[in-house]
């Protein structure tokens, strides 16, 4: 899709673009959007905390205590700034802003849907501590289908609210959502960092999931959006459980997002990014940092969800994220794998990571493009969420 806005900024005008695709369910307003993003200076991230917070204050202050319908639908819309105004702070993870700012988006998006009957917050024991997040009734009677929904590297369990949660409640699915370790509220909450094989988080998850009255548990789906495009298919690798799996969108090697900013082949970046010391490999990292907005918050980010010291340690910690070792082929449910025709991160080609993953799948599988006409080519489709969700959806009713 066409950089309307930050024309120089790729980064900032991905996140301006996600948060108007929040729209589409509720989460954001266009107007809204457009006048705090006008407001911001590329690559500024102090600039960009201070527009979106001032947003989220202004309309927290003026929608709390207003009519019922009102406070929720302004609260949702709160909820999304805020979560927009920490984004690009994780450099420095001991920043007062980012929990301050966290914080509030939870406690508004936590209000806001307190005035729906079906929603309930939740927390799934997971080893010593437990995974927050979200369950959505079904409307009916009897056993219904269910999906489990997570993000991945940066995305939270309540803006998965809008990317399928309420458009798979209104299908007569029931949905749980969750940050799992490496997600904001594990982060934010308890330091729980990324770990890549997901069956050990995905197993209490669904072990809680199956206790809840009405789910039938031979209609079980994951979703996993962004790196929860390999995220999720990983945890269908080794969870039998599963009745399908969706990959929004999907991701065969995590770290090639990364490696293609640098002047080395794959092999040898992945190689030298373990070794104890590699002041050239060093250079390299901080010129791609310097050259890309985008590689500037990967390893900023990186660093923050994987407790990673250095750009380097992330680096080799972050390439342990992918189906090398031939895993791919373990899967037997069903496999949707998506892709973004100009997706930021991995491009869509015979070489990109959506059609890597959907080739070394043996399991019963579906390519689904989004496309530049279509409005849907950006990372996880943002810009048509009404129309990816559509498509996710019928594909799910046709397969589970």
């Amino acid at each position: 899709m066409k950089q309307l806005l930050f024309h120089d900024d790729p980064a900032f005008w991905f996140e301006t673009l996600r948060n108007l695709g929040l729209a589409a369910y509720g989460g954001s307003d266009v107007g809204e959007v457009v006048a705090t993003a006008s407001r911001v200076t590329p690559g500024d991230y102090d600039g960009w905390h201070d527009a979106w917070l001032s947003t989220a204050e202004r309309l927290e202050t003026e929608t709390r205590g207003s009519h019922p319908i009102s406070a929720r639908d302004g609260l949702l819309r709160a909820s999304s700034y805020y979560r927009a105004a920490e984004f690009f702070l994780h450099g420095n993870p001991d920043d007062p802003r980012i929990d301050h700012a966290y914080e509030c988006s939870v406690a508004c998006f936590r209000d806001a849907v307190a005035h729906f009957t079906d929603i309930t917050p939740v927390e799934i024991p997971y080893q010593d501590t437990v995974l927050r997040g979200y369950f959505y009734r079904a409307a009916g009677e009897g056993p219904k289908p269910a999906l489990v929904m997570h993000n991945g590297f940066d995305g939270a369990a309540e803006e998965l609210h809008f990317f399928g949660a309420l458009g798979g409640q209104e299908r007569g699915y029931h949905v749980l959502t969750f940050d799992g370790p490496g997600q904001p509220s594990a982060i934010h909450r308890g330091g729980t960092t990324f770990r890549p094989d997901w069956e050990n988080v995905v197993g209490p998850v669904l072990d809680f999931l199956t206790k809840e009255p009405g789910v039938d548990p031979a209609r079980i789906a994951l979703l996993g959006v962004s790196l929860g495009g390999y995220l999720a298919p990983r945890a269908a690798a080794y969870e039998p459980r599963l009745a399908a799996v969706v990959a929004v969108d999907g991701v065969f090697d995590a770290v090639s997002a990364l490696t293609a900013h640098l002047p080395l082949p794959h092999e040898e970046a992945v190689r030298r990014a373990a070794a104890e010391h590699d002041e050239e490999l060093d250079r390299m990292i901080a010129a791609a940092r310097a050259e890309s907005p985008v590689m500037r918050w990967a390893f900023d980010h990186g660093r923050y969800v994987t407790g990673t010291s250095t750009d380097r340690e992330f680096l080799a910690e972050y390439a342990r994220y992918n189906f090398r070792d031939g895993s791919a082929a373990n899967i037997t449910c069903p496999v949707l794998v998506c892709e973004a025709t100009n997706d930021l991160y991995y491009s869509a080609t015979e070489e990109s990571d959506p059609r890597k993953l959907y080739r070394h799948l043996t399991a019963p599988k579906t390519l689904l493009s989004f496309t530049e006409e279509e409005g849907a080519d950006a990372h996880c489709h943002p810009g048509a969420l009404r129309l990816s969700v559509a498509r996710i959806f019928d594909w799910l009713d046709d397969t589970v």
